[in-house]
């Protein structure tokens, strides 16, 4: 027999009577149905991604030095530049996957994952009230991000077409992922000089503005750290004092993409003294992303998780069931990686990248460039002044020139938005020697302006 809260369900969901079987029906009431919603029509269309299409512009140095070394400095991709996942840890994944079998899986992923990513992984203490039923399997960060963006909206101010605050220059996707499903985007104030972070004046500044255009509000802050594209990193106290002042503002939900926290010299965020700082009530509007793509080298195994409020879990989780339920592949992957211990498990990739950050920041000093260098992956470099010896508009111009002439690969930070339009993101997620060949040829493609 269903239980009391299924028969509420059922009832919830049934038309307020049976229709002739000759007539159209509806599944939920008339009152339930979704508001008519022209903005479809006005809405630009989404631009794909142009981080794939930047090593193309490869072929053409290829093509006129057919034997000559080539440099990727353009990827966030340790799986492409370096050893990536472990064939022991595949190998343990593939052991699991044998065992586990091929049926239907839960679309918050397995028990045995929630389990593995609360206490092998975080470790998280009973004290912040947080354990399994607030773990979310994804399909990668991407999938992550749009179910966090959905909830953000349906729990918090229960509409769409608010905003999701990011950064001044922000990864690309964080400019789309929310527009595709039903918010817009705001980039928040942010001083170049300050490598464009967030403050809590700023995002009181975003609050006022949302109510300026039409009267809407703003669903959720992301918080990146280090940050993507400019590898900028703040610490735990500085990102809950973000949030704090995000609550203030009367701001429902921070998310905060810890994707890359892995991948440092230091030490990884704390997420149990970073809960433990937060009130219970400010615990539960929060979002934390983090997984195997960046520290791991997984780009293509798709494994990510959110922690959430149980409540935002079991909402993400219900429409997860009418949508994407991660594939069983991709949590043996990180349980794999999460028994063997996760320092050991991600060391192919943290390691040498640890060493190139070292690589890189002696070059810009060297070499006297203008660089944002923390933490991750990235070091964003200013190039305005070569540029404009050469007459060149913005940094796509730029990489072009450097890709097709010097065989180097960059991302031009106006792909990310017009206030980076003067600079570079360099990946140096590369063995470091590998990493000093690719630096010295930049500087070679800088001089030659």
């Amino acid at each position: 027999m269903p239980d009391e809260t299924t028969r509420t369900q059922s009832a919830r969901l049934q038309p307020a009577r049976l229709q002739s079987e000759d007539a159209p029906d509806l599944v939920v009431k008339p009152e339930q149905l979704q508001g008519l919603d022209e903005s479809p029509s006005r809405m630009i269309d989404i631009p794909g991604s142009r981080m794939f299409e930047i090593r193309d512009a490869l072929s053409v140095y290829h093509r006129d030095n057919p034997s000559g070394e080539e440099f990727d400095a353009s990827q966030g991709d340790g799986g492409a530049s370096l050893p990536g996942v472990s064939e022991a840890l595949y190998d343990r994944a593939n052991e699991l996957q044998k065992k586990h079998g091929s049926s239907y899986d839960q679309p918050f992923g397995t028990a045995p994952y929630r389990k593995s990513v609360v206490e092998q992984y975080w470790g998280l203490d009973a004290a912040t009230g947080w354990g399994t039923a607030n773990v979310l399997a994804c399909q990668g960060g991407r999938d992550a991000l749009n179910k966090a963006y959905d909830a953000m909206s349906f729990l918090g101010h229960g509409r769409r077409g608010d905003f999701v605050v990011v950064s001044r220059v922000p990864w690309i996707s964080y400019n789309w992922g929310p527009y595709g499903v039903g918010s817009n985007v705001m980039l928040a104030p942010g001083r170049e000089a300050d490598a464009w972070a967030l403050t809590p004046e700023g995002i009181a500044a975003c609050a006022q503005f949302a109510e300026r255009q039409d009267g809407r509000k703003i669903a959720g802050l992301v918080v990146t750290s280090p940050d993507n594209p400019t590898g900028r990193t703040i610490s735990e106290e500085r990102q809950l004092d973000l949030a704090r002042a995000a609550f203030r503002a009367g701001i429902p939900f921070v998310l905060f993409d810890w994707i890359y926290h892995r991948v440092t010299d230091g030490e990884p965020h704390d997420l149990n003294r970073f809960l433990l700082a937060l009130e219970p009530a400010e615990r539960d509007r929060c979002f934390f992303l983090d997984g195997l793509t960046k520290s791991l080298g997984a780009s293509n195994v798709r494994s990510a998780h959110l922690l959430a409020s149980a409540k935002a879990v079991k909402f993400m989780q219900n429409r997860a069931s009418h949508g994407v339920i991660p594939s069983f592949h991709s949590l043996a992957v990180a349980m794999a990686a999460y028994e063997m211990g996760y320092e050991k498990a991600s060391a192919g990739i943290v390691g040498p990248t640890n060493e190139s950050r070292k690589v890189l920041d002696a070059f810009v000093a060297e070499k006297g460039l203008k660089a944002i260098l923390g933490k991750g992956y990235y070091a964003f470099i200013d190039v305005g002044p070569f540029m404009d010896k050469a007459g060149m508009a913005d940094s796509a111009a730029m990489g072009s020139y450097l890709a097709e002439r010097f065989g180097v690969a960059v991302v031009p930070g106006v792909y990310f938005s017009d206030y980076g339009s003067r600079w570079i993101r360099f990946s140096y997620a590369l063995p470091p020697d590998k990493a000093d060949r690719a630096a010295a040829r930049l500087w070679d493609g800088l001089k030659a302006l």
